[in-house]
């Protein structure tokens, strides 16, 4: 059995943090779950290009208020506690925060815990 808590994750390498979010990374490729769970914070103000061209995510809105853009059809979704948007085509799309926002967030194939976006918005595929 695994047990961790987020706030003595958060003060641990797990925690990865860029310009406009932070990711603690609770469950990870090393873990052998075959998915990994992070606790994601996106913040007020900011805008966040991703296209996972290597994965796939689901993403639970615990808490505050955005919207996503998906870019292949410019659809826009509000993103609001209890919403769920599921990235099952590697949608490339922009995250719009407007009050920070706290995700939970599921990964497959699950990463390894230092990755952070690239110049397309993707997490690299590590072995």
């Amino acid at each position: 059995m695994i047990v961790r808590k987020l706030q003595d994750a958060e003060k641990t390498e797990r925690k990865v943090q860029s310009e406009t979010w932070d990711s603690v990374r609770l469950l990870l490729k090393d873990d052998n779950m075959g998915f990994s769970f992070h606790i994601t914070t996106l913040y007020a103000g900011t805008e966040t290009r991703m296209h996972y061209k290597n994965h796939l995510e689901s993403v639970y809105c615990m808490e505050g208020e955005a919207e996503i853009e998906t870019l292949a059809d410019g659809k826009v979704y509000q993103i609001g506690p209890g919403t769920i948007y599921i990235l099952d085509q590697h949608d490339e799309h922009i995250l719009r925060v407007r009050k920070e926002v706290k995700m939970a967030c599921v990964f497959n194939p699950p990463v390894t815990g230092k990755e952070v976006h690239d110049e397309t918005g993707a997490y690299p595929l590590v072995d």
